[in-house]
């Protein structure tokens, strides 16, 4: 029997096999370990790049940039930062450029902090609102699916999300 790669390996090869060499963050523990693949990968080979972001809404004009120069990115938050991000979500929209999200959940039933909880409840209806298309990951088996159909966003010239939800990160412990 093998042993399943753990999640961040295989998002981080999918999203290096779709051409991603920007990897854009605001800090995140659901996130920590991928954005470490991408900064390892940066100091060993230097064919990509991390950008630590002030907040979410610099990513998606790091995107757009990206894109501009042929280049492509990707977002990585936690839900909250969805709600940072819903007006410059219509940037993507009507330019049309293609953006990548991946966010972190955080609100669930299990949460410890009930500040995450609105937000985690509203980042669906935020992403639909703006016209990104959502892949909500509740178990390993949906991991690469959604993943793959993720990356699509660089082929059609859309917005997509590879959401992780609570119940496939687990519930953050304090």
């Amino acid at each position: 029997m093998t042993t399943p790669t753990p999640w961040p390996d295989l998002v981080f090869a999918r999203f290096l096999d779709a051409g991603v060499t920007l990897f854009a963050y605001v800090p995140d523990a659901g996130n920590k370990r991928l954005i470490e693949l991408a900064e390892a990968r940066a100091a060993s080979r230097g064919d990509v790049r991390t950008v630590l972001l002030s907040t979410e809404e610099e990513g998606v004009a790091l995107a757009a940039g990206a894109d501009l120069v042929g280049g492509r990115a990707v977002v990585c938050m936690q839900s909250s930062g969805v709600g940072n991000i819903a007006n410059f979500l219509s940037l993507a929209r009507g330019a049309r450029f293609p953006l990548l999200l991946m966010v972190s959940m955080r609100g669930s039933a299990l949460e410890q902090n009930p500040w995450q909880k609105p937000m985690g409840e509203a980042v669906p209806a935020i992403l639909d609102a703006m016209g990104v298309t959502r892949f909500t990951v509740e178990g390993s088996q949906e991991l690469e699916p959604a993943a793959g159909e993720a990356v699509a966003c660089f082929e059609d010239g859309g917005a997509a999300a590879l959401v992780l939800s609570q119940d496939f990160l687990g519930v953050k412990e304090f």
